[in-house]
């Protein structure tokens, strides 16, 4: 199953009929659903091979028509997956249109305020059922970069339709509709900083000779953009 470019129009049009006749009624995903996935596949700490991640896409064994209809599908999964990894190279200057999020919304945003429409609710499901396949992975990084975790709150907002206090215990705040478009609105930045951090945690590094050792107030060699005493230099004295 290989690909090089994005879905087309067509081809997204297509791919949501197939999963709303194919995957839906069997627990699979929706064409939101399934964005959110392959969204949470790119950035995955461990790259995640397509007989891993397929499946829970239709919820159970589609049996397609002919051979011809199971080409085409899968070359609409790959295609998809191609446009999550290349979307998450972009920011939220410069994604290009074709790269958006796959997600519903309101023809006219400015002229809707309904608290009760549940715009990115599928797509932040999708996302972590994607981070189930590479949970400990994921809790590595939460546990290590309190950004990511807030990242991971705003995300359980869309799919909670609630805003948790420090009291787990208590009920959730309602989230409000002009919240959850903030949030699809700053999508393409947080999914970029998630994956240049993907970069840089698997970027291998080669240990630093004696005579390269930098001064301890320099940036760290590494890339981090931290101090070297802070960053490195701990690492070489444990």
């Amino acid at each position: 199953m290989k690909a090089t470019s994005p879905l087309t129009d067509a081809q997204i049009e297509r791919l949501a009929d197939l999963l709303d006749q194919r995957a839906v009624p069997f627990k699979g995903f929706n064409l939101e659903a399934l964005d959110g996935y392959l969204t949470a596949v790119a950035l995955a700490p461990e790259a995640i091979v397509v007989s891993e991640w397929e499946p829970a896409v239709w919820g159970k064994p589609p049996r397609w028509s002919d051979d011809d209809e199971a080409r085409e599908v899968q070359s609409l999964l790959a295609s998809h997956a191609v446009m999550a990894s290349l979307r998450v190279r972009h920011d939220d200057e410069d994604l290009p249109d074709s790269l958006a999020p796959l997600l519903w919304l309101p023809e006219n945003l400015d002229e809707v305020d309904d608290d009760e429409l549940d715009v990115g609710r599928d797509w932040a499901f999708g996302f972590f059922r994607g981070v189930e396949l590479r949970e400990a992975g994921w809790e590595a990084w939460l546990d290590e970069n309190d950004w990511i975790e807030e990242i991971f709150d705003l995300f359980d907002r869309l799919a909670s339709g609630e805003i948790m206090g420090e009291d787990l215990s208590a009920p959730g705040t309602p989230i409000e509709y002009k919240q959850r478009l903030e949030i699809i609105g700053s999508l393409p930045g947080m999914l970029n900083d998630l994956h240049q951090h993907r970069i840089h945690a698997l970027t291998p590094r080669e240990p630093l000779r004696r005579a390269d050792t930098p001064d301890r107030n320099a940036p760290c060699p590494c890339g981090s953009g931290k101090k070297y005493k802070k960053c490195c230099a701990l690492k070489d004295a444990g």
